[in-house]
């Protein structure tokens, strides 16, 4: 069986269903700072949706994630990735929520993170708003070396760029389920649980026009703009009201077939432009 079983797939980050203490109030900041319609999904979720852009909130405790969904390119390769994954033990779980198809599955990670893999006949979420489809999702860890064995030998995810601090302990890795450079990716940290989510809006003026936007609607950068290392991508970051980081990313490296590179865990990795918000 090829090792990059998920990159096989084209695997793509299609939605989220993140917790929140107050579901409406982190619902309708979504609605209005990342241009997505908001209705209810069912009595306890709202649904956020937008040009490639999904996300599902019900309550629970703050900056916390009920699971990531990842839509593959075609149903043999969600199987591979299932066939895959009964092999290496990990008992996957039939997944009966909105937007896949039938056989849609998760996985737990040894975090206790919820992952789920699936097709959608659709495609990515439709509707109206500025572009941004939802792309990557980055998660926190006390062992970035746990959970990166257990993405790539268990499931076939590829990793693209490490972070490596002067002890020479794994700080950072950044991991592709397709070409794009990360979709998703995890911190050294000693909480466990999200660190933020990203939009890939494609090109330097259309960053500008998303940050148009948020200034219309009184919400300020908390970073950027700024050029990440890892993925040469510009950035700016938002924070929603229950602390999550949200990021607006354009320009992210595309990969077919290069070495991994190794970074410093420096300011100037996580910002090649100026200053930067260390995780750890």
């Amino acid at each position: 069986m090829n090792s990059l079983t998920t990159v096989r797939a084209g695997a793509y980050l299609h939605h989220l269903h993140i917790l929140s203490p107050d579901p409406d109030r982190l619902a309708h900041f979504y609605g209005e700072a990342i241009d997505m319609v908001v209705s209810r999904h069912d009595a306890k979720t709202w649904l956020c949706s937008g040009p490639g852009r999904c996300l599902l909130i019900s309550e629970g405790p703050a900056k916390s994630l009920a699971y990531g969904a990842y839509a593959c390119r075609d149903l043999e390769g969600l199987q591979d990735i299932r066939t895959r994954a009964e092999k290496e033990g990990l008992q996957p779980r039939i997944f009966d929520g909105p937007f896949f198809a039938k056989g849609a599955f998760s996985v737990c990670d040894p975090d206790g993170n919820v992952i789920v893999f699936g097709f959608s006949e659709d495609g990515p979420a439709k509707g109206r708003g500025l572009k941004a489809p939802l792309q990557h999702l980055t998660l926190t860890t006390r062992n970035v070396n746990v959970l990166e064995k257990f993405y790539t030998d268990k499931l076939g995810f590829a990793v693209s760029d490490r972070v490596v601090n002067e002890k020479g302990e794994l700080m950072t890795c950044f991991m592709r389920s397709n070409h794009e450079h990360h979709t998703l990716a995890f911190f050294c940290k000693d909480v466990q649980g999200m660190d933020h989510h990203s939009y890939e809006a494609g090109d330097w003026n259309t960053i500008r026009d998303w940050c148009d936007r948020l200034a219309e609607h009184k919400i300020q950068l908390m970073w950027g703009p700024g050029r990440h290392g890892p993925g040469n991508n510009l950035f700016v970051f938002i924070e929603d009201p229950d602390g999550n980081w949200v990021e607006i990313s354009a320009e992210l490296e595309i990969i077919y077939d290069r070495p991994v590179k190794e970074w410093p865990h420096a300011e100037r990795t996580l910002n090649l432009w100026g200053r930067a918000i260390m995780r750890a």
